[in-house]
């Protein structure tokens, strides 16, 4: 691709690290001379380090009061802010989209390809989940967030059209782009740092979880599987919204690190004896990133998980997100005497890596340009 093809960034906002943000900074590293524009931006958040380099533009949600704690509540007003942004100056737009980063608007003589993580999944096929977690089943303020979804909806399926290419972080995410969009998309797994997360020295009796606390996360089935197996330890990393509610129904054997640095988790990673993973997740980078620690993983077996975990080599699946079924498996765990090689679990997630990502991306787009270009 020629230097004096103007590229632009878009992601949804800038306020967690995890693994949209990954993605990101792994795109970020082929343009970086490429601003990146997004509706709401931590500027001493953990964003800070992957921007270094980068202009960043944000939206007029950034001077609202207390906006990048409170981001969440302008979802109403999200897909008109995305749409502000003026792109005009730049021939290509790479969108990395799990909310509304899709919805930017671009001509005919630009290129859009969209990175998709997920569609709106509290829109789509989520939306029951996510007000059932949010007790918002009945009553009026439940009528209110169903017609706010109901137009994002129509927006979402509105604004498909601007984009001209889809990529995937998953084949189950493939299956939702298709079903939202009626668009094909092509697959390209999200990187793994596999050179920060390496085997470890030693194993040591505890499980380990680590996440942002946010419902569908299901962080809370996890701690709750401990109540009833004291003689198990498990260790939590993470921090987020429901963090406060979680653990106060925690029982005495679940220890809770709010903060930690990717050193810190890593240590945990590399000596836990597994890695607990219970979301119905799009992808899921941190069982890749447990997995290139030598650490099997127990993930529910449902979403990215399938793609990312092999059974009975690089870890277990338990059957339902239930309490129970994640304790049985858990005792399955311990009993069946698995003979887990940390060589083998390592390999697998070599599949994964930076490298091949940025490969993958790189190529894809430049195939992408070509074609555009003769058109």
């Amino acid at each position: 691709m020629k230097d004096q093809i103007k590229v632009a960034f878009v992601h949804d906002w800038l306020i967690d690290r995890g693994g949209a943000e990954t993605v990101l900074s792994a795109m970020l590293d082929l343009w970086p001379e490429a601003p990146v524009y997004t509706l709401v931006y931590d500027k001493n958040g953990p964003c800070k380090e992957l921007l270094e380099g980068h202009e960043v533009f944000t939206s007029s949600l950034q001077k609202l009061p207390n906006s990048v704690k409170n981001y969440r509540k302008f979802l109403p007003i999200m897909p008109l802010a995305i749409e502000q942004f003026d792109l005009s100056g730049f021939h290509l737009v790479l969108s990395s989209s799990f909310a509304v980063a899709k919805g930017v608007i671009t001509g005919p003589d630009q290129l859009h390809i969209s990175y998709v993580h997920s569609p709106i999944r509290y829109a789509w096929d989520l939306q029951h989940q996510y007000l059932d977690e949010l007790s918002l089943i009945n009553g009026l303020k439940s009528w209110i967030v169903r017609m706010i979804l109901h137009y994002i909806r129509i927006w979402d399926s509105r604004t498909d059209s601007g984009v001209d290419h889809y990529i995937s972080n998953s084949k189950y995410i493939s299956r939702r782009i298709l079903k939202a969009y009626r668009r094909k998309a092509t697959v390209i797994h999200p990187p793994v740092d596999i050179k920060k997360f390496t085997i470890g020295n030693k194993k040591e009796n505890f499980y380990l979880t680590a996440s942002r606390m946010v419902p569908y996360k299901r962080m809370n089935l996890i701690v709750e599987a401990f109540h009833d197996m004291p003689e198990r330890k498990l260790i939590v990393i993470g921090d987020g919204p429901e963090f406060k509610k979680i653990k106060k129904n925690a029982s005495p054997n679940v220890i809770f690190l709010r903060h930690t640095s990717s050193e810190e988790l890593k240590d945990h990673m590399q000596r836990s004896k597994a890695f607990i993973f219970a979301a119905e997740e799009d992808f899921g980078i941190t069982p890749l990133e447990a997995q290139a620690c030598g650490t099997p993983v127990i993930a529910y077996k449902k979403g990215g998980a399938l793609e990312t975990v092999l059974e009975g080599k690089t870890g277990v699946f338990f059957e339902e997100q239930s309490v129970n079924s994640l304790r049985n498996t858990i005792e399955d765990f311990e009993n069946k005497n698995f003979e887990w090689n940390q060589n083998v679990i390592r390999e697998h997630a070599l599949l994964f890596s930076k490298e091949r990502f940025q490969n993958e991306f790189k190529n894809f787009v430049d195939e992408k340009w070509r074609k555009f270009l003769i058109v």
